[in-house]
C-alpha cells in the first residue's frame, strides 16, 4: 500500500512533468502544497468525481491559480474526467487544462482563478451562500445543505487588498464553514517577501474574528489533517490554517527560492528531484496502486447516494420547499416572472412618472423581491443613495451564536466595492441566487477586475450603478463618471443598460434577470428623467426596448436627422426635436439603452431605426467612443472631467443643452 508521502509525490511529479512538457508554468507552488492537498483531498474533502455538480459537495477553490497543475493532478487522480493526455496538453490550444483554472471548462473546477485574492473572495461568497441556503431550506432531521468551503491561498493572495475586504466580512458574518489553508512559503516572483510583506498574519486574522491554527511543518500530513479537523469543529468562526511550507519542495537547487515559482525546473533538475524524492517512475507514469488509493469515485458515489436518500425524504415531507430548491439550483426563474415585468411596464406607461431611474429601479425591486427569493441584494455603503434595498428585504445580521437573526435578502458590504462584486461572483457560482449590488458608477473602477471575471465566467450578476453622469451635481469631478459607461461597454460579455425612463428601467431589469450567461450593469441617474411618450402596445414596446435601440418619436415633418441617445439625454433629444420642428427640421429620436446589444440586431432592423442617407447625431453625457460604430456625423458628449456645481448649470456649461445641440445640428445641415 503506497504511503501518504507517495501520494504527495505523485502530485509533485505530475505537476513537474506537465510544466516541463509545456515549457511554461509554475511548478514551485504545487510542489510546496502537495502535502496540504493530500491532507484535504484524501482525508477530508466530500465530493463525487462522477458528478461535479452535486449540490451538497464540499467546495474547493485554488485562489493562487498559477498552481493549477496541482488542481488538475488532484482531479485526474481522484477520478474526474481529466485524462493523462489532458495533463500532457497543459497550457496548449484547445486543452481543458489551461494555465489558470477556468470554471465551465475543466470538470471539478469551481471558479476561475488567477488574479490573486479573487478566489478567496469567491470562496467567501460560496460559504455565505451555503449558510443562507441552509437557513432557508434545512429542516429538523433534513440538513440538505451541510458542507464546507475549502480554499488554498498563497502569500500573494493575502497581499492583495481584496483579501482584507472579504476576510473582514467573513469574520463579521461568522462563516464557520469556511476553511482557508495558507501556503506560507514566504516566496513570490520577486524573491523572499520579508522586504514587502511583514504583516503579522496571525494577529491580522484574529482581529477579523477568525480562528487561526498554525502547522509548523506544512509537509506533515497528519498535522495538517488534525488542523483541518479542528477547523471543522469551529462553532462561529472561519478558520485560517497557516501552513509553513517550502516552495519547490524536493528540488535540490530550486527549493525555497524564487526560481521555483514560475518556470520549468529543467531536465537536469527534474532528474535530480526524482533521485532526491526517490521517485523511480518515468514522466507521467502513475502505478496502479497509487491510482487505487487516490480514487474517490466509489466513496463519492456513496456519499451522494446517502444525500439522495435524505433529499427523497425531504421531498415527501416538504414538497414545496424541495421544488423551490431544485428550481433555484437549476437557475430557473419562476414561471410568472415575466408577468411581473409586464405589469410594471403597464403601470409606468399609465402613470408616466417623472423620476430618477434609480427611483424607478427601486420601484421595480419592490415588486420583484417578494416574488423572486433568489434575488439577493447588497450595497457598498450607499444604500440610501442607490436605493437597492427593498422594504421587505431583511438585512444580513447574525446572533452571538452565529445564526442569522432572520433570512437575509440584503447584504451591507460596507465600503468594499471590489470585495462586494467578487463575493457576488461566489454567490452566483454557487447557484441558487441572482446577486445584485449597488454603488456609484464612478466607483465601478474599484470593482472592474471582478466585473471582468464575472463576464469571463458567464455569471448572472447584476450591478446597479447610480449617479451616472455630471447630473449628480455638486459632488464634483471625483464622483462624476465620464469614461465609465464606454469603458464598461468594452468588456466582452457584459450587458450594459442605461435606461431613459421608468419603462426602460423595468425592461432592463427584466433583461438582467433572464441573462443567465452574462452579468448586467444597470446605469441609473440621480436626477429626475421625463417619461418618454410612446404609442405602441405593452408587448411591442417591451420587444422594441429589448433590442437595445428603438424609435421613440417620429417628427411630423420629413426626417432629416436621426438623433440617438441613452439615459437622461433621450429626454434632451426629445426637447431638441420640438425645438428644431420650429425650424422646419424633422428629427427622429432614437433611444439606445443598450447600444452594444443594438449593434447585434439584424442589419434590416438597424436600418429601419437609423434610416438611410440621413444625418446621424449621437448624444450622451460621457466620452464618445461608443457611438462611431453607427456611422454618426458627430457625437455630442463630454471628453473632460466634470466640475462641482448644480446639475442644470453643468449640463449647460458642457454643451448638453437644447440650444447647443440644436445649433450644432443646424450648422451641420447647413454644411451639407
Amino acid at each position: 500500500m503506497p504511503s501518504l508521502q507517495t501520494l504527495s509525490n505523485s502530485l509533485r511529479f505530475l505537476s513537474i512533468d506537465a510544466v516541463q512538457k509545456a515549457k511554461s508554468g509554475h511548478p514551485g507552488a504545487p510542489m510546496g502544497m502537495a502535502e496540504m492537498a493530500v491532507a484535504l483531498w484524501h482525508l477530508h474533502l466530500k465530493h463525487n468525481p462522477q458528478n461535479p455538480h452535486w449540490a451538497n459537495r464540499d467546495r474547493f477553490i485554488l485562489s493562487n491559480g498559477h498552481a493549477s497543475m496541482l488542481l488538475y493532478s488532484l482531479l485526474h487522480l481522484t477520478g474526474y474526467s481529466i485524462s493523462m493526455e489532458d495533463l500532457k496538453s497543459f497550457r496548449q490550444w484547445g486543452s481543458i487544462t489551461p494555465g489558470h483554472p477556468e470554471v465551465g471548462l475543466t470538470p471539478g473546477v469551481e471558479t476561475t482563478t488567477g488574479p490573486l485574492g479573487q478566489g478567496l473572495a469567491n470562496a467567501v461568497g460560496m460559504a455565505l451562500a451555503e449558510k443562507i441556503l441552509a437557513k432557508e431550506f434545512n429542516r429538523p432531521h433534513f440538513p440538505i445543505i451541510d458542507h464546507y468551503t475549502y480554499l488554498f491561498v498563497g502569500d500573494g493572495c493575502l497581499m492583495e487588498g481584496i483579501s482584507h475586504e472579504v476576510c473582514s466580512l467573513a469574520g463579521s458574518w461568522k462563516l464557520n464553514k469556511l476553511i482557508v489553508l495558507y501556503d506560507a512559503n514566504q516566496i513570490s516572483i520577486d524573491g523572499r517577501v520579508d522586504l514587502w510583506f511583514t504583516d503579522d498574519t496571525k494577529q491580522r486574522f484574529l482581529a477579523y474574528r477568525w480562528q487561526v491554527l498554525e502547522v509548523a511543518n506544512g509537509h506533515d500530513i497528519e498535522a495538517l489533517s488534525e488542523a483541518i479537523q479542528v477547523a471543522k469543529m469551529s462553532p462561529i468562526r472561519p478558520t485560517l490554517i497557516i501552513c509553513h511550507t517550502l516552495i519547490g519542495k524536493g528540488s535540490p537547487n530550486r527549493q525555497n527560492t524564487a526560481k521555483a515559482h514560475g518556470e520549468p525546473l529543467g531536465d537536469a533538475e527534474v532528474a535530480l528531484t526524482r533521485r532526491e524524492l526517490n521517485w523511480p517512475h518515468q514522466a507521467f507514469e502513475i502505478p496502479p496502486d497509487i491510482y487505487q488509493l487516490w480514487d474517490k469515485k466509489t466513496l463519492g458515489q456513496e456519499q451522494e447516494q446517502q444525500w439522495d436518500q435524505l433529499f427523497t425524504g425531504y421531498q415527501q415531507v416538504y414538497p414545496q420547499l424541495a421544488e423551490q430548491f431544485l428550481r433555484r439550483k437549476r437557475s430557473q426563474l419562476p414561471s410568472h416572472w415575466q408577468t411581473l415585468v409586464e405589469a410594471l411596464v403597464e403601470e409606468f406607461e399609465a402613470t408616466k412618472p417623472t423620476q430618477a431611474s434609480r427611483k424607478s429601479s427601486a420601484l421595480v425591486l419592490e415588486k420583484l423581491i417578494p416574488h423572486l427569493p433568489e434575488l439577493l441584494g447588497g450595497g457598498a455603503d450607499l444604500t440610501p443613495s442607490t436605493l437597492t434595498q427593498a422594504s421587505t428585504a431583511a438585512s444580513l445580521a447574525t446572533t452571538p451564536e452565529g445564526d442569522f437573526t432572520q433570512l437575509p435578502r440584503y447584504i451591507h458590504y460596507g465600503v468594499r466595492e471590489f470585495g462586494m462584486v467578487a463575493i457576488m461572483n461566489g454567490l452566483a457560482l454557487y447557484k441558487g441566487f441572482i446577486p445584485f449590488g449597488g454603488t456609484f458608477l464612478t466607483f465601478s473602477d474599484y470593482a472592474r477586475n471582478a466585473i471582468r471575471m464575472a463576464a469571463l465566467m458567464h455569471l448572472p450578476a447584476i450591478y446597479v450603478f447610480t449617479h451616472d453622469s455630471i447630473g449628480l451635481g455638486e459632488d464634483g469631478p471625483t464622483h462624476q463618471p465620464i469614461e465609465h459607461i464606454a469603458s464598461l461597454r468594452l468588456i466582452p460579455n457584459l450587458s450594459v443598460w442605461r435606461p431613459a425612463d421608468a419603462t426602460e428601467t423595468a425592461v432592463a431589469w427584466g433583461m438582467a434577470l433572464q441573462s443567465s450567461k452574462q452579468p448586467t450593469a444597470l446605469i441609473l441617474s440621480r436626477q429626475n428623467l421625463p417619461h418618454l411618450t410612446k404609442s405602441t402596445s405593452t408587448s411591442d414596446l417591451i420587444a422594441q426596448i429589448q433590442r437595445g435601440g428603438y424609435i421613440v418619436s417620429e417628427p411630423s415633418l420629413p426626417v432629416k436627422v436621426v438623433l440617438m441617445a441613452s439615459g437622461s439625454e433621450v429626454g434632451l433629444a426629445s426637447l431638441v426635436q420640438k425645438h428644431l420642428a420650429q425650424h422646419q427640421v424633422g428629427v427622429r429620436v432614437v433611444s439606445m439603452p443598450n447600444p452594444t446589444f443594438f449593434a447585434t440586431q439584424p442589419q434590416s432592423y438597424q436600418q429601419e431605426v437609423l434610416g438611410k442617407a440621413m444625418l446621424r447625431i449621437a448624444l450622451e453625457a460621457g466620452v464618445e467612443a461608443t457611438w462611431w460604430q453607427f456611422a454618426v456625423r458627430q457625437v455630442i458628449g463630454i471628453s473632460q472631467y466634470g466640475a462641482s456645481a448644480p446639475a442644470d448649470k453643468l449640463f449647460l456649461e458642457f454643451g448638453l443643452s437644447v440650444d447647443h445641440v440644436a445649433n450644432t445640428i443646424l450648422e451641420l445641415l447647413h454644411r451639407e
